[in-house]
């Protein structure tokens, strides 16, 4: 156990990453935004994002002073949404309860909205130096593979068995090397496809690679086929103006500026005078496209309808007239600015 953990250390200082962004800083605030962001999510993908958002919020108290509007238009394409509105909450939580200081136990900051065991252990570790394990995506990946820990992922008794193993593992020193040690084997060696063992500095004692299964674990999960889910979107066009609508606060895209939308099937016309108060021309059928979450697959249909008599009721609060160019930047969803984009280029 002891081996492992030295080995691994000595890895990371040689071969490990050490030019991230949030490398730079133990200042709390900017740890936790980045393991926030980095819940599944590629690095590459968090970088730009992250540096936006700590341009316009700096600090702590920025953040929970903004509105949430604007956290989530910072958010936008990043996707899983619940993790924008969660730290803004905990930003106010932690301003508004704790006159802004950040916790600096594990047990603390796992009371913040958002924060799961092991995004506190890594905030405590590499914020504050604390002892604790993390067991994120690729830890757990590490680790079944090295000890052979059977099991179903996401049992409990799966589990504890590898939270009792990170646990053990830890080392009495450099803590933080050695969980950006373990983060980075899983992400640049023991990856999920194609593991690079010859390169594994604990190859000599991994038991998935003596009994020659490192493909068997952790164990594969049988997926259901994913289900499909259809919807028309309306791009409605008043002039040089678009009509965008606010998602309800929870659920898929919550709180994001969106396109109406409607049953596949329905009238538009009849739909928009109906539903949106307006009166529009024939509508015209843009190509569709689908856009995948992690349980269904989204199958958009968008028409593109000409505004010609605009009643009271589209001027409802949660609806908005953009310019074109303005409603990109609005805070949408990735495929409501794919439409967007394609309706600038084509307008």
């Amino acid at each position: 156990m002891r081996d492992f953990s030295k080995r691994l250390i000595a890895w990371q200082k040689v071969h490990g990453r050490h030019g991230l962004p949030w490398q730079r800083s133990r200042d709390p605030y900017r740890i936790w935004l980045s393991e926030v962001m980095l819940q599944q999510t590629q690095v590459g993908t968090v970088i730009p994002y992250y540096e936006q958002f700590l341009d316009r919020f700096p600090d702590l108290t920025r953040l929970a002073r903004a509105p949430l509007a604007e956290v989530l238009r910072l958010w936008a394409g990043l996707g899983y949404y619940s993790r924008a509105r969660n730290l803004h909450r905990a930003a106010l939580k932690i301003v508004d309860e704790r006159r802004g200081a950040f916790p600096r136990r594990r047990v603390a900051l796992e009371e913040l909205p958002g924060v799961g065991r092991s995004t506190a252990a890594a905030v405590a570790v590499f914020a504050f130096g604390a002892r604790e394990a993390i067991l994120d995506g690729n830890a757990k990946r590490v680790l079944a593979r090295h000890f052979a820990v059977e099991g179903v992922p996401g049992n409990s008794a799966y589990e504890a068995k590898l939270w009792s193993l990170a646990e053990s593992l830890l080392p009495a020193r450099d803590v933080p090397t050695y969980t950006q040690g373990l983060m980075d084997l899983g992400t640049a060696v023991c990856t999920r496809t194609s593991p690079g063992c010859a390169h594994c500095p604990v190859a000599s004692s991994c038991v998935a690679l003596k009994r020659g299964c490192v493909a068997a674990f952790p164990t594969p999960l049988r997926r259901k086929p994913a289900r499909v889910r259809s919807v028309a979107m309306l791009l409605l066009l008043r002039g040089s103006e678009i009509l965008l609508q606010a998602r309800p606060p929870a659920g898929i895209w919550g709180g994001l500026w969106s396109l109406p939308e409607m049953p596949i099937g329905v009238d538009a016309r009849a739909h928009c005078a109906a539903e949106l108060g307006c009166e529009v021309g024939t509508p015209e059928a843009l190509a569709p496209l689908r856009h995948r979450f992690t349980h269904f697959t989204l199958d958009i249909r968008p028409y593109r309808c000409e505004v010609s008599r605009v009643m009271s009721r589209t001027e409802e609060p949660r609806r908005v007239w953009y310019g074109l160019a303005q409603a990109e930047a609005a805070g949408v969803p990735v495929p409501v600015r794919k439409l967007l984009r394609g309706l600038r280029r084509n307008t």
